[in-house]
């Protein structure tokens, strides 16, 4: 009996601790271990890309991806949000409403 009872807590214990590690995807099915610092310049440039769109975000959400950018939490003129994927060009590839 006690072996058993001694079994369940090691397994609680490891699935406790492995909980974080599975946290790491963010929802979107991206795993953030490989993201890169995007550079001022890049970053720079999609401000001024977004603020002729007449949008606007926190540049914090600009995420570098294997074959471009995805910008998190895109506020646009009228109110409406969306996700935006960049070309490693900076032209659009892709947009979702939030």
């Amino acid at each position: 009996m006690k072996t058993i009872i001694k079994t369940i807590s090691i397994a609680l214990t490891v699935l406790f601790l492995a909980g974080p590690a599975v946290s790491l995807a963010d929802g979107h099915g991206h795993d953030h271990d490989h993201d890169e610092k995007v550079d001022k310049a890049t970053v720079d440039k999609i401000m001024a890309m977004l603020k002729d769109m007449k949008c606007e975000m926190d540049p914090n959400d600009i995420e570098k991806e294997d074959d471009g950018y995805e910008l998190d939490d895109v506020f646009c003129e009228g109110g409406k949000q969306f996700d935006i994927e960049l070309d490693k060009n900076l032209k659009e590839t892709g947009r979702r409403a939030e």
